[in-house]
């Protein structure tokens, strides 16, 4: 009988760890409001597809300026504030630096129709810029940010001085890989089984090659706390529509067009593909292979820098902001 308080205690302990843990988890509006990035948000408002949209942007002046701009695009996971070690050291290196969420992420508009393309997403982008008086600027961009802006490049390359991928996405056709066509409702329900557990496996598995550090529960949080907020539905569905958009947009046949200088920073543990999940094993354990598809990359764009990080993984402006840091401000000198 003297086991059965012991048993209880023990029960009552376990539930009140797990109630605290579930009401300590954040929940963020649909547009991210009650999260708190490093800088004021500020709003670009514009027309585009017959309706008024609101895109959130940074823009962080330099107390010594150099006379030139960066523009950091976002990967589809992460949001403007993901890239605050980065914003520090370029503005303290003489930078402007310009950090918007792109429509259908983070605080910006996630309109329920709208046609998604990377081309539309640049058009954005470059008026956002041209709305601050920017008329060339380096443009950096990370995982989906990175297939955004290989298509700005190309779109845009007068006014891309720079031309800098972060372990992009997209630097192989998964449908031609042979990874199976998913439909916008087939990916919708998959954003709707969102939690903040299955981001950090998610993240754990494919972004750090099977380790964790407690800096990036953060990011974790921000993620989650917009699908377990009242907006979820609407981030669920911005989501579904934007990853069939990165899915049936690929950038990389067009790699050999691209004219402006171009880095690529490769962290060599990233295993990163869309789809994988369908695919077969075979398939599978094919795609992904960032130390082959960075070296395929760079010999696919004229003239590209290859910067490898061995020990790093799909985000290693996260992962070692310090070693990032200086080795982007050597790219861009």
């Amino acid at each position: 009988m003297k086991m059965f308080p012991s048993i209880f205690a023990k029960a009552a302990l376990l539930l009140a760890t797990t109630t605290a843990h579930a009401t300590s988890l954040p929940t963020y509006g649909a547009r991210l409001e009650g999260f708190e990035y490093p800088h004021p948000v500020r709003t670009y408002a514009f027309t585009s597809q017959a309706q008024p949209l609101e895109m959130a942007y940074l823009d962080i002046a330099p107390a010594t300026p150099n006379g030139r701009t960066v523009v950091l695009l976002h990967g589809k996971n992460f949001c403007a504030a993901t890239w605050e070690a980065a914003i520090a050291a370029l503005a303290d290196a003489g930078y402007r630096v310009v950090v918007p969420d792109q429509i259908g992420f983070c605080k910006s508009s996630k309109p329920p129709r709208y046609q998604y393309s990377f081309g539309q997403l640049a058009a954005n982008t470059h008026a956002l810029l041209a709305s601050l008086g920017i008329e060339r600027a380096v443009i950096v961009g990370h995982s989906m940010g990175g297939m955004l802006a290989a298509r700005y490049a190309l779109q845009y390359p007068a006014a891309t001085e720079r031309l800098v991928l972060v372990n992009p996405i997209g630097l192989e056709d998964w449908k031609a890989e042979g990874v199976p066509w998913r439909s916008v409702d087939a990916w919708h329900a998959r954003e709707q089984k969102t939690s903040f557990d299955s981001i950090r496996d998610y993240q754990r598995t494919v972004y750090y090659g099977g380790e964790w550090k407690p800096a990036y529960e953060r990011w974790v949080r921000m993620l989650g706390g917009m699908y377990a907020g009242d907006g979820r539905e609407a981030v669920a569905w911005s989501q579904a529509l934007t990853s069939d958009m990165v899915f049936s947009q690929p950038v990389v046949h067009e790699f050999p067009k691209i004219t402006v200088p171009t880095t690529l920073f490769i962290g060599q543990k990233d295993r990163t593909a869309i789809g994988k999940d369908l695919a077969s094993p075979e398939v599978a354990k094919r795609i992904g292979d960032y130390p082959a598809l960075g070296k395929r990359a760079a010999a696919a764009i004229p003239g590209a820098r290859l910067v490898e990080f061995a020990e790093l993984g799909h985000s290693p402006q996260v992962e070692d902001p310090a070693r990032f840091n200086a080795s982007l401000l050597d790219a861009l000198r």
